[in-house]
Parts: structure tokens; sequence; C-alpha cells
């Protein structure tokens, strides 16, 4: 009888692993199954570029089947629960699975709910996401006609999905007015919990200068208590409060509910982590990837990429009753589009701030790290091709590894 792997999740990071485990392990021996009850495959990335008519719907979606190798079980369920002292799961339509490896890759959602007066009536009127395909869908039907006032890009905490993304959108909206010939009727204003523009102090400089040359207002320290949408105010613990027309919100990101009912995760739902090995603390037979762990790396489908090397070989180990390796180094990479046909690339782990460089090969580029420049912004563009035909299938790309490299870096400057 066949042994059992079963990825949870067809998104960014359970695709991957399905196509890595596939070549990895003999079908004779494994059964490899993916569950998800979706039938759609979304380019998260690309819903930044919605809400400004950039990417069309269909450049953004395609369908699940088509990325899930033949010799991989697609099982189109919903999981009630993990029972991982059994090693099996509980189906919502009563049915029993049981496994020998369980790899979770459900990722995180936004959780509007989270916050008073968020998910109210507002919602799609003046308040709106874009982490969501429909939210950047609204927000785009919503910014075809609106006249300008005040708008507001907001983050409620951390951590979220690519946490550059909210400012991708403040200098993407910067630009997108200018070349509507609104900017003068529109205060853009960045409110974020953080101290400063980014995590990374060395980056959030940057970046910090880049919101000050384009006239985008941030305020900082700012941990939301509600939404008074009567007032059209967004007011923190501190009773501080930001007035908005616009309100284009990065809600509280969560983990999937099915962790909550399997009693696995942390407050937030994330599952916690080795965050070398990427085996989870729950149980030796389970692995996490992807935006459902509680390891302090970026949530964004790059890192998703470089965790699925480690994943697909620890698994190999525990197979073969060999001590795991603890190789991943937190390595992080995304572009920042910041607006005019421009983009910065950063580059960075647990240890290493962004810094200055070339990449991906050292002193040779062709890309320059914590630049703003049009070739940055180019393979921004390009990474969708990048995403659909290489890294979804697992497929290594060329000259980026896993881990992180010093070389062609400025480390000590």
């Amino acid at each position: 009888m066949k042994k059992s792997i079963l990825i949870l999740g067809a998104g960014t990071a359970g695709t991957i692993m399905a196509n890595q485990l596939n070549k990895k392990l003999d079908s004779n021996e494994w059964q490899i199954t993916i569950i998800d009850k979706e039938t759609k495959h979304y380019y998260q990335p690309g819903f930044l570029f919605l809400p400004f008519d950039l990417y069309t719907p269909e450049q953004v979606v395609k369908n699940i089947d088509g990325f899930i190798p033949k010799n991989v079980q697609l099982l189109r369920q919903d999981v009630h629960q993990i029972v991982h002292s059994e090693n099996k799961l509980l189906l919502a339509d009563g049915k029993v699975i049981n496994y020998d490896v369980l790899v979770i890759a459900t990722g995180s959602k936004i959780a509007p709910e989270e916050i008073q007066g968020m998910d109210g009536s507002e919602w799609y009127k003046s308040i709106f996401d874009f982490y969501t395909f429909d939210g950047a869908l609204n927000l785009r039907n919503k910014l075809r006609t609106w006249e300008g006032g005040k708008l507001v890009v907001h983050i409620c905490e951390m951590p979220i999905k690519c946490p550059v993304a909210p400012l991708e959108f403040a200098f993407m909206a910067d630009d997108f007015f200018r070349k509507k010939n609104m900017r003068d009727k529109v205060e853009i204003i960045y409110v974020t919990p953080m101290s400063g523009a980014f995590t990374k102090p060395i980056a959030a400089k940057e970046l910090e200068y880049l919101l000050e040359s384009k006239q985008i207002k941030i305020v900082s320290d700012f941990n939301i208590e509600k939404v008074d949408t009567e007032k059209k105010q967004i007011v923190d613990y501190g009773d501080r409060s930001v007035d908005y027309d616009l309100l284009v919100t990065v809600p509280t990101n969560m983990g999937d509910d099915l962790i909550l009912r399997s009693a696995m995760g942390d407050d937030l739902n994330f599952v916690p982590t080795d965050k070398h090995t990427l085996q989870s603390k729950v149980k030796e037979n389970i692995f996490v990837i992807g935006d459902a762990t509680d390891i302090p790396a970026s949530k964004a489908g790059a890192v998703a990429h470089f965790e699925s090397d480690i994943v697909t070989g620890n698994i190999l180990k525990y197979i073969a009753g060999e001590p795991l390796d603890p190789e991943f180094d937190g390595h992080s990479n995304c572009f920042i589009e910041t607006g005019n046909g421009k983009a910065l690339l950063i580059d960075f782990n647990y240890e290493q701030e962004p810094v200055k460089g070339t990449f991906p090969i050292p002193g040779i580029g062709p890309l320059r790290l914590l630049k703003e420049n049009r070739i940055n912004h180019w393979g921004k563009l390009a990474f969708r091709w990048i995403y659909w035909n290489i890294l979804i299938k697992g497929r290594p790309i060329p000259f980026v590894t896993s881990k992180m490299k010093k070389a062609g870096k400025q480390i000590n400057k």
C-alpha cells in the first residue's frame, strides 16, 4: 500500500510543493494529494495593478488544474479539522483521510471583522482593499470615477502578505492621479502601525524619502481601534484620528480557520514553525510553508519558492530517518513599484537588512538593489511570466538561490 503525503492548499506554496515532491518521490511508493476547495489560482501580486487598470482580470487568474502534475491527486474538498494526534483529516462531508506526512500551505486571508466598523455598510463604498481579487476590482471601479479628496492608505497590523504592497499602492496612486491631471485634488496619507515606512531601517530610509518626494504624508505608530464610518475617520487606541474620503486598508491578516478548528495555531491562526527547518512545532511529520507559518520572514510568493527547496529536502530526510537541515535563512526579495515606470528591488534575510548591490549575479546584476530605476520596473512586470511559467511549477529560477547570496552586496557599508 502506498504511503500518503497530503498538501493542504493549492495556492502558490502548495502548488510549488506538489510539483517539487512529484519530481522527487517514487510514485509507486507515495501518493501525493493536494486538497483545496477552490477552482481558481490567483497571481496575487497582480492585485496591486488591477485598481489602476494596468492589468486585466484575465492576466491574474487561471484554473488550478493546469498547474497540478498528473501523478498528483487534486481533491476539491473543504477540510473541517486536522487531527494531528492520529495523522488524519476530517473532511467537511464527514470522510476521513489518513496521511504519513502533512504539508500545511493554507495561506492567509484578510479579516476586516477584527476591526470595529471596518466590516460594515461602507465596505466597497468608501472603504476598500486590494488584497483580494474582488476587492481590487471594486477599487478599480471606484478609482475610475473618484473625483478626489483624502486618500488614506492604511495597514491595520503586522504581519501582512507582501509588507511593501501598501507602499507600492501609495506610490502608484500618486502616479495614477498625476497622469489623470488631478494630483492636486488628492491628498495621499500613508498610515502604518510601524515606526517607519518598512520593517527594515535601511530600506525604510529610502522608502520614506520617496514618500516625501511624492508629497505623501506618513502617520506612523498608529494602532487602529476602530473605523468611525459616520465621521469618516480611523481612530487609534491613543484617540488619534485620521480623516478619509477614500480608505484603502490592509485589514488584519490571519491564517485559515482550519488551523483554529484544529487547535494548532497562534492568536492569528499561524502555525508555530521552526524558522530554519520549516518543520512544524506541533508534530514532527507536519511541515509548514508560505503564509501559513509564524516565522519572521515576509509572507510573499518569492519566499514560498525559497522555502520549497528546504521543505522538499527536509521531507526527504524525514522519510529517510535522517536529521533535518536547518538551512532556511529567511531569504526574501521583492520589487517595489514606485510609479512613473520605475521600481526598487530589495533582497534580505533574517539577519541581513536590504543593502545596495547587484542581483541576481554578483557584480553583474543586471538588477540593482535599493536603486530606483526602469530595469527594476521591467523586472517587476516580467515576474508575472516567471510566476506562471516557472515559479509555481517548481522549476529553478536561473541564478536565484534559496539562500541569500552576500557576494555583490555592500554588506558592511
